[in-house]
């Protein structure tokens, strides 16, 4: 069943865990992912970036949407990640996207806010929730590239102002955390996330989880997010399957078999994720 962002995060808040929300690429990821919550009875969210809309087509992607909501009887919202062109927002909203995150870390604060703000009254009407960034991660995801020098880190007290100035449904945090896979040991600034929490009663979102260490993921959901952002870690898995398959099959040619051992390890992927964010039988 499709369930609105603000109701899904606001039981996470409430109640202690996070939602596990996983970018998906094609038609099997999504469907080894709702499967795999529908198993574990957890809530989920099905992420969108730029690209993935671009490469399955806007109409395809609502068809999926639409579709899943007839399998499911688990709480499921459809997610648009890092988006930045607040034009194709608008067209995905009208199309029936209840969720949206517009990325305009990359501005400066007061640029940040007008963008966001013009998002969320836009995004209003339609009921739809809309997630913002403050501050930025290093690291690669999709077609959005951030230099280790350039991340910064999130300002709890600018936190406050740009919550209560744009009237975002959650904000992503930059707390050490980075996209893709992690070249060293991850810090997490674990006190300046106490201090966010303190300054924004919001639920608080965790990009950059692919790669980190699950007591590590649990020690930020005990401090306020609500939201756990998993990418790399499912484009990794399915490529092992994948590979591994043709290896054995070298004559293989028929998609419906070589994908079924990607599908086998994303599953692993996804059942692991959903157990660190405390979201099993949360549905």
């Amino acid at each position: 069943m499709i369930t609105s962002r603000s109701a899904i995060l606001l039981d996470a808040q409430s109640k202690g865990y996070a939602v596990p929300a996983f970018n998906i690429h094609n038609l099997e990821t999504m469907k080894t992912v709702l499967e795999t919550a529908h198993e574990l009875r957890s809530p989920v969210m099905i992420a969108a970036t730029p690209s993935t809309v671009r490469y399955i087509g806007q109409d395809f992607l609502i068809g999926m949407m639409e579709a899943s909501k007839k399998s499911y009887g688990i709480p499921i919202c459809f997610h648009l990640d890092h988006h930045e062109k607040v034009e194709d927002i608008k067209t995905l909203i009208q199309m029936g996207i209840s969720s949206v995150m517009i990325d305009a870390s990359h501005y400066d604060f007061e640029e940040n806010v007008r963008i966001v703000r013009e998002v969320v009254e836009y995004a209003a009407p339609f009921g739809v929730a809309v997630e913002a960034e403050l501050g930025r991660l290093s690291g690669i995801e999709d077609d959005l590239e951030v230099d280790e020098r350039d991340q910064i880190y999130t300002n709890p007290m600018q936190a406050q102002e740009f919550v209560s100035r744009t009237g975002i449904d959650s904000l992503a945090v930059a707390i050490g955390t980075a996209h893709g896979l992690y070249k060293g040991e991850p810090k997490l600034d674990i006190n300046r996330l106490v201090a966010i929490q303190r300054e924004v009663d919001i639920p608080l979102v965790l990009h950059g989880a692919s790669g980190l260490p699950d007591d590590l993921v649990q020690k930020t959901i005990e401090r306020g997010i609500c939201k756990v952002n998993i990418a790399t870690e499912l484009k990794m898995a399915f490529v092992k399957g994948l590979r591994g398959y043709l290896q054995e099959h070298p004559d293989a040619n028929d998609p419906r078999y070589y994908f079924q051992d990607a599908v086998i390890e994303m599953k692993k992927v996804v059942a692991d994720k959903i157990k660190m964010c405390g979201s099993v039988n949360r549905g």
